[in-house]
């Protein structure tokens, strides 16, 4: 039976591709769920340093699925606000994800797609990508996902985009700070993407899902007596931790520390003659 998502795991990298190119990837509630256990799965596996979600086809999601959204139309109040909540926890969960998130974006990202893009940590952009929160077009609000796009853009910029549903170019959207690398094309985009994963796996996975912690705790808040608190009770703990006692150590005596994957073997010369027993 066909999935509306395709997952793979190359090593210490989880990949999930929404793979509903003749529905351009738009949510229903099957696509919803099956991404909400890809995520927690990922999330459960040791192995998993990090998370890329991706797409196929010509878009990368255009939001709520056409058929979906003519089903819940005529649903009660409560059957919508179950749906609203399926779709509340995916992103939470994406967003609060412990271990770093990449979102690797190749075409249009409509409502609920740029809901997926703001969730992600990271996220890399073709010159081509468009994105819009249209929802006020159709009457709508794009509400379960707007703790998100908000945390991504400000206030400011949600008041614009949210109100006229206009549709933002890439080079807006990296100047807004939904995007963070634009790429000319996907052969590009896959250069980009490899960097940030070779820059994410360069680092402490217990640190890295500390700072995703921390910065959720300091975001927005006055820097009051307690704060400062909450941040040295932060850094004294992730000090005396293992990973943070062996990358110090390892810092100061010059070699690489045990979290960090094997450096990769070193490509044979041309030419050059195979070791004996090879």
């Amino acid at each position: 039976m066909k999935t509306s998502i395709a997952i793979e795991r190359q090593g210490p990298l989880g990949l999930v591709t929404l793979n509903r190119p003749e529905r351009h990837n738009a949510f229903d509630d099957a696509l919803i769920a099956e991404l909400t256990d890809a995520f927690r799965s990922m999330e459960a596996e040791d192995g998993i340093r990090a998370v890329v979600l991706s797409s196929v086809g010509r878009s990368f999601s255009s939001g709520a699925d056409l058929n979906w959204m003519r089903r819940v139309a005529g649903a009660s109040q409560e059957e919508n606000k179950r749906d609203a909540m399926a779709l509340a926890a995916l992103m939470r969960t994406l967003a609060e994800l412990k271990k770093p998130t990449v979102a690797r974006v190749q075409g249009p990202a409509y409502g609920g797609g740029v809901g997926l893009v703001a969730c992600c940590d990271i996220a890399v952009a073709t010159m081509n990508s468009t994105f819009a929160l249209s929802e006020a077009k159709l009457g709508l609000i794009p509400a379960v996902i707007s703790p998100y796009v908000v945390a991504a853009i400000g206030p400011r910029m949600a008041r614009r985009y949210f109100l006229t549903g206009e549709k933002i170019d890439a080079a807006d959207a990296w100047r807004i700070g939904l995007i963070h690398e634009l790429a000319q094309d996907e052969a590009d985009l896959d250069e980009k993407l490899g960097n940030v994963i070779e820059a994410l796996f360069a680092c402490g996975p217990a640190a890295q899902a500390e700072c995703k912690t921390l910065i959720r705790a300091v975001a927005h808040r006055p820097v009051t007596s307690e704060l400062i608190q909450d941040t040295a009770d932060r850094i004294a703990r992730v000090r005396s931790s293992p990973e943070g006692m062996e990358g110090v150590t390892a810092f100061l005596e010059k070699r690489r520390a045990a979290f960090l994957p094997p450096e990769p073997e070193p490509e044979p010369e041309a030419g050059a003659e195979p070791e004996p027993g090879a």
